[in-house]
C-alpha cells in the first residue's frame, strides 16, 4: 500500500512555476492566447461495472471498472488518443486497484497503488469510476470544463456537471482569485486534496477535476508535434507517471497528429460514445 500520491502534487507544483515563467527552450504555439481548452469526462454505472471516458485537447482514455458492490474486482482501460508511444504501458498497472475499497473519496486510489507508475489521466478516471460506483441512485455523470488560454497569467475556469453550471474560478497564475471560499487558494502544493474533501464528497470531487484539467490545460501552449521526445517536456513534469519514469521516458516518442482544438470545434468532444471508444481499444489489444 501506498502512503501518499506524491507524483501528482509535485507535477502540480512544476506546472505552477511555469504558469509565471515558461521554459524559452520548449517549442511554443503562436496563436496561444486565442484559444480554449476543454475537457469532458463521462462515467455511466452498469451491473458490477462503471464505465468511464475522458477527452480533451491532449487525450482520450476509457475505462472499465469492476467491483462486487464492496470492492475493485477488475480495471481494464484504453488509450484511444495518446501523446507519447510508451503511453499504453500503462494500461496493464490500472489492474493494481484490485482490492480497492468502493469510496467516494479520490484521495484513497493513490494510496493503494503508486500513482506515479500509472498513466495520470487514465488513473484520475479510474479513481472517478470508483466513486461512481460508491454512490447509490445515480446512473450517469458527465463533467465538462472549459478554459481559456491564458493572457498575462490570467484566465476563468468553469465546471458543468451535467449541464449545470457549478464551478467558475478567476485565475491569476496558480491561484485561485475568486470566488469565495475558493479566493487565495493556490492549486499547487501538498494538501489541496485534502482540503477539498472537506467540502465533501461531491463538491470535493468536482474541486479536484477543475484543478487538475486547470494544470493539464497549460499544454495548449506548446507545439509537441516538435517535440521529438518526452524527455524535451520532463522539466515540467518529472517522474510523475508512467511515460516520465526514469525507465520509459528515452523511448516515450511523440505521436504526431494526435492534438484536437476543441475551442475551435467544441461539438466534437461529445462522441464517440462509450460503445465505440471500447470497441476502438478493443481491437488495438486494450485489456
Amino acid at each position: 500500500m501506498m502512503s501518499s500520491g506524491g507524483g501528482g502534487e509535485a507535477a502540480s507544483s512544476r506546472y505552477a512555476r511555469v504558469m509565471t515563467a515558461p521554459p524559452a527552450s520548449l517549442p511554443s504555439l503562436p496563436d496561444y492566447g486565442t484559444g480554449v481548452y476543454r475537457r469532458r469526462i463521462r462515467l455511466e454505472r452498469r451491473s458490477g461495472r462503471v464505465v468511464g471516458e475522458l477527452q480533451d485537447d491532449f487525450h482520450h482514455f476509457a475505462v472499465d471498472l469492476q467491483h462486487d458492490g464492496a470492492v475493485v474486482t477488475g480495471a481494464r482501460g484504453g488509450g484511444l488518443r495518446t501523446p507519447w508511444t510508451t503511453c499504453g504501458g500503462a494500461i496493464p498497472p490500472l489492474e493494481r486497484l484490485q482490492g480497492l475499497a468502493l469510496t467516494s473519496s479520490l484521495r484513497k486510489a493513490p494510496r493503494h497503488t503508486d500513482p506515479r507508475q500509472q498513466c495520470t489521466h487514465l488513473f484520475d478516471l479510474a479513481s472517478l469510476a470508483v466513486a461512481h460506483a460508491a454512490r447509490a441512485g445515480e446512473a450517469a455523470r458527465v463533467y465538462d470544463v472549459s478554459i481559456p488560454d491564458r493572457v498575462e497569467g490570467r484566465t476563468s475556469a468553469t465546471l458543468d456537471r451535467d449541464g449545470e453550471r457549478l464551478l467558475e474560478w478567476a485565475l491569476e497564475g496558480s491561484t485561485v482569485a475568486g470566488p469565495d471560499p475558493f479566493a487565495g487558494r493556490a492549486l499547487s502544493g501538498a494538501g489541496f486534496g485534502e482540503w477539498a474533501e472537506t467540502l465533501g464528497p461531491d463538491p470535493g470531487e468536482a474541486v479536484q477535476v477543475l484543478r487538475r484539467a486547470v494544470f493539464i490545460s497549460m499544454g495548449r501552449r506548446w507545439d509537441f508535434d516538435r517535440m521529438r521526445n518526452a524527455s524535451q517536456f520532463a522539466e515540467l513534469v518529472g517522474g510523475a507517471c508512467h511515460t516520465f519514469s526514469r525507465e520509459q521516458i528515452g523511448q516515450a516518442d511523440r505521436m504526431p497528429g494526435t492534438r484536437r482544438d476543441f475551442g475551435r470545434e467544441p461539438g466534437a468532444i461529445f462522441m464517440p460514445g462509450f460503445s465505440a471508444a471500447f470497441e476502438a481499444f478493443d481491437r488495438a489489444g486494450g485489456t
